[in-house]
């Protein structure tokens, strides 16, 4: 049984299960188990990401461990150490964009895959920022190695109550990161994970 199969069986029983989530959100649920059905019955050949993504398990409890400690001495000073950023970071001032954003529920580090979460740490931006974006992230590709990376990303979305991860593993190749326990637990989709939504869409096109 593939990916999209069992993505489109779990949505499939996230939507009979009153309890877990309110009725717009069921229904956008089996929307998306539909869709996956229409991607497993089409004879036409859609491009999956490429394997050697970067991925961090937020699981695997010893690499959420070490990564704790990596963001302690390596994150913390500027993001905080409860991963609630540098003060007034939402200010949209002249000097917007300078402050370390949060990396807990409040931030939008959740609204990135896991690669783009690693590349920004490593080099500083996005990979699909323009050549002149000015970024003011610090890169870290001389400084941590990319097993080190992976784990403070690990403790990151760690941290993050299980709609959040559900939400970004949507970003991801292969839902990679959607919590093991999601149709055991009562949970909602944070209310702006439209753009998750929208970018599991494009990429399984």
């Amino acid at each position: 049984m593939d990916w999209l199969t069992r993505f489109a069986n779990w949505s499939s029983r996230m939507t009979r299960a009153p309890s877990i989530a309110p009725i717009r959100l069921r229904e956008a649920l089996l929307a998306i188990g539909m869709t996956a059905a229409l991607f497993l019955g089409s004879t036409r050949v859609y491009a999956i990401p490429p394997r050697d993504t970067h991925f961090a398990n937020a699981d695997n409890a010893a690499l959420v461990v070490a990564g704790s400690k990596i963001y302690s001495e390596a994150c913390s000073s500027c993001h905080g150490r409860r991963l609630q950023g540098q003060a007034l970071w939402q200010l949209r001032d002249q000097y917007a964009g300078r402050r370390a954003p949060a990396h807990d529920s409040t931030g939008h580090t959740w609204q990135h895959s896991d690669e783009d979460i690693f590349h920004m740490t490593k080099f500083g931006r996005f990979a699909a920022a323009p050549p002149n974006a000015v970024s003011y992230m610090p890169a870290f590709e001389h400084d941590l190695k990319d097993r080190e990376i992976l784990a403070v990303v690990a403790f990151i979305k760690s941290r993050w109550p299980i709609g959040l991860r559900a939400s970004q593993a949507m970003l991801n190749p292969r839902l990679e990161g959607m919590p093991k326990n999601i149709g055991h637990v009562s949970w909602t989709l944070p209310p702006n994970c439209t753009a998750s939504i929208q970018s599991w869409q494009q990429n399984s096109r």
